[in-house]
């Protein structure tokens, strides 16, 4: 069975936190999570995570800190994600993969349909904050 290795993103501003929409021919069509990616070989998770948001978002970020990997097991593959809190330093949000992203505040973050794997992160997030 294939294990991938993903950064992801945790992006906050004011307050709020950015959720991506996979695209309709990505996997896991039309499911939200935290942008990032796949670690290439020999790369941290943090310099993954800053090389793949500038693929993804066109935006630099500053990475504040990480919450505990998350393991999950998909049918034909299993990810560990790499979550790790962010600020955007500089660029505006131009999307090269996703359908389309929205700033949740956190009240509101169980209220979208999310990656399998991007479930546990969210709560993971909202233990973070004590909600």
């Amino acid at each position: 069975m294939k294990k991938l290795e993903v950064s992801c993103a945790i992006i906050v501003r004011d307050g709020l936190l950015l959720a991506a929409q996979r695209s309709e021919e990505m996997s896991m069509p039309l499911k939200w999570e935290f942008p990032g990616g796949k670690l290439h070989h020999n790369e941290s998770a943090d310099d993954c995570l800053v090389r793949e948001i500038k693929e993804e978002l066109d935006i630099t970020i500053a990475v504040r800190f990480s919450l505990s990997p998350s393991d999950w097991q998909y049918p034909n593959f299993a990810i560990t994600l790499y979550p790790f809190v962010c600020d955007i330093v500089s660029g505006q949000i131009r999307l090269a993969e996703h359908k389309a992203i929205q700033w949740l505040s956190p009240e509101f973050l169980l209220t979208v349909d999310w990656a399998a794997a991007d479930i546990p992160v969210v709560h993971s997030y909202l233990s973070h904050l004590g909600v």
